[in-house]
């Protein structure tokens, strides 16, 4: 570690209040459901959604990185090594917050913080932080034991070995939540090519820079299930600890690009459950845009509900002449669960009103005219023409590409990143009603669904 670092420094970080920083608080509505009591549906009018205390925490955390980095060694990182703090306030979903850490003591390679943190209108977090600077190679050694159970690890290769703390210094009291993907990349070094995650649902091939995921539910059309969803989450934490692969391709098994949320596991959900699914889903494709990978979307056939919301999660798409895109969720009694600000960014508003009002599905060619998607091509020539793509990619410079990326998400603003906790609220609210049940039992039974002309 270098010289310099001195008592009273300090360092602050900016951050707006967006989805995966919140949690959401209210009070069960009992209601009755098929002539059951249920309590899983939240009133909207005694319930918040509200800046969390592990994100709060994240925030002056990163505060405090950023006060040391200027100071670390090439192969040095800083650490967590323990925090205590008052969360004082709520902040609401869209406000600017701000993280402050000041350097009140430093005792070798450990240095101790004042921090804090405040929103537009008062004070939300005040405590106290400790990092401790570590080397790389020794952090890079003790998470690759602990990745191969059949290497032991000896007491001496602590991720802080070197320091100088007295052991109780060490204990973490609050675990925050996992970082962003990019973060996560950093922590998990050790993962590469060789230990890529089980996904029964996905099927992952790498060819060197290049990662194709093929969903691999063909008999049900490849339908998003919670099998899939943890798949997913698996996988994009591998993509975020693996940056060298700078390429994903997404396509689906057999005849059909994927054909949405599996309507019979969504039946078979109590209305608590069906909201944690929609959630974890909408933060899984939300999750891409933040990783560093460039995703392509390969349209091979139908896209439609959360496939169209897949599709439309890629950085860029390219379909075969018989693909098609639709968002059909109110023909069977609900509004989509996520994703209607994505497609509505892509297409406008005009056109992504009559995909979600009507339901009803557009072709390969007009999903081109509406700008879906940057190309169309035969089915045959379909992957050839995804791999070609793929090249001219990769022959760019990868840090101007994840840049590039990465800028114009951000440019998005912050719409499309939230309105997701909306759309699960009245998905939920209309999965409850009568129509949404009429809607289910008519899948399973591959009938016209009978919805009361009301």
């Amino acid at each position: 570690m270098r010289d310099g670092l001195a008592i009273g420094d300090e360092a602050e970080l900016d951050w707006q209040v967006s989805a995966e920083h919140v949690i959401h608080l209210g009070y069960p509505v009992p209601s009755l459901i098929d002539g059951r009591l249920a309590t899983d549906v939240r009133d909207p009018s005694v319930s918040a959604v509200v800046f969390s205390t592990p994100f709060m925490i994240l925030l002056m955390e990163r505060a405090a990185r950023k006060v040391i980095e200027p100071f670390l060694d090439y192969g040095e990182a800083s650490v967590g090594a323990s925090v205590e703090v008052d969360h004082l306030a709520g902040t609401p979903l869209g406000a600017q917050v701000r993280g402050v850490a000041r350097v009140k003591a430093i005792q070798g390679k450990m240095i101790d913080f004042e921090v804090s943190a405040f929103d537009q209108h008062e004070q939300i977090g005040r405590g106290t932080h400790r990092r401790a600077v570590v080397r790389l190679d020794k952090v890079a050694k003790r998470i690759a034991q602990k990745a191969n159970p059949q290497q032991s690890a000896s007491s001496s290769d602590s991720w802080l070995s070197g320091v100088a703390i007295m052991p109780a210094s060490i204990t973490d009291r609050f675990q925050p939540h996992a970082d962003s993907p990019t973060d996560h990349a950093r922590q998990t070094a050790n993962m590469n090519s060789s230990n890529l995650p089980d996904t029964p649902t996905l099927d992952v091939a790498l060819d060197g820079t290049l990662a194709t995921v093929t969903l691999n539910r063909p008999q049900k059309l490849n339908a998003v299930n919670s099998q899939m969803t943890s798949d997913w989450e698996r996988l994009n934490l591998f993509l975020a600890a693996n940056p060298q692969i700078r390429i994903v391709l997404v396509t689906g098994a057999g005849s059909a690009f994927c054909a949405g949320d599996d309507l019979t596991e969504v039946g078979s959900l109590s209305l608590r459950e069906a909201e944690t699914l929609s959630y974890r889903q909408a933060r899984m494709y939300l999750a891409w845009e933040q990783l560093p990978q460039v995703f392509v979307g390969v349209v091979n056939g139908a896209a439609l509900g959360g496939g169209c919301v897949a599709a439309n999660s890629c950085d860029l798409r390219i379909a075969a002449h018989n693909a098609t895109f639709g968002m059909p969720e109110v023909l069977r009694g609900w509004p989509p669960g996520y994703g209607v600000a994505q497609l509505t960014a892509l297409v406008g508003k005009s056109r992504a009103m009559q995909m979600c009002l009507f339901g009803q599905p557009i072709t390969a060619r007009q999903a081109l005219e509406f700008g879906l998607v940057q190309r169309v091509c035969p089915a045959a020539t379909l992957m050839t023409e995804a791999r070609q793509l793929a090249q001219q990619l990769l022959q760019l410079p990868p840090q101007a590409l994840r840049e590039t990326k990465r800028l114009v998400h951000v440019d998005e603003g912050l719409q499309p990143k939230t309105a997701f906790l909306a759309d699960t609220a009245a998905y939920i609210r209309c999965l409850a009603e009568p129509d949404a049940r009429e809607g289910i039992a008519a899948f399973k039974e591959k009938r016209p669904p009978r919805f009361p002309n009301e």
